[in-house]
């Protein structure tokens, strides 16, 4: 985004409102309806979710994890998560900079359900953690 975009959203000065607190919700909300999402998604009882956001010159980097205690993992809740959280980010921000793009969702790390733990490599290839 603009990074004039950046700034109104660090200062709070967008006129839709309290853009991050916005996003934190829909990415909540997104986390715990996933299974209505995507078609083959089970519904998972989610712990919990926490959405963070970093703030750079031109960018606002979402972050999400999600716990439960469930049968299968959640990496579909958390990038559900960040996915809806941006296009949120993107939704309030859209007056002042419709340039903006959303880009590099991705798996950083996962544990539980059937295949186990699972960690991106530093290089951006993938591996199993140990």
């Amino acid at each position: 985004m603009a990074s004039e975009t950046t700034a109104k959203v660090a200062t709070n000065a967008i006129t839709k409102g309290d853009v991050l607190g916005a996003a934190r919700v829909a990415g909540i909300q997104a986390a715990k309806r996933t299974s209505d999402l995507f078609p083959y998604c089970y519904p998972v009882l989610v712990g919990q979710v926490s959405i963070n956001f970093t703030i750079g010159d031109d960018c606002v980097e979402v972050e999400a994890n999600v716990e439960a205690f469930d049968r299968t993992g959640v990496e579909m809740e958390a990038m559900a998560a960040c996915a809806i959280a941006a296009l949120t980010v993107y939704d309030m921000c859209k007056s002042s900079d419709r340039s903006m793009s959303i880009g590099e969702l991705q798996l950083w790390e996962k544990s539980g359900g059937r295949s186990g733990s699972w960690r991106r490599a530093d290089d951006g290839a993938t591996a199993p953690s140990v």
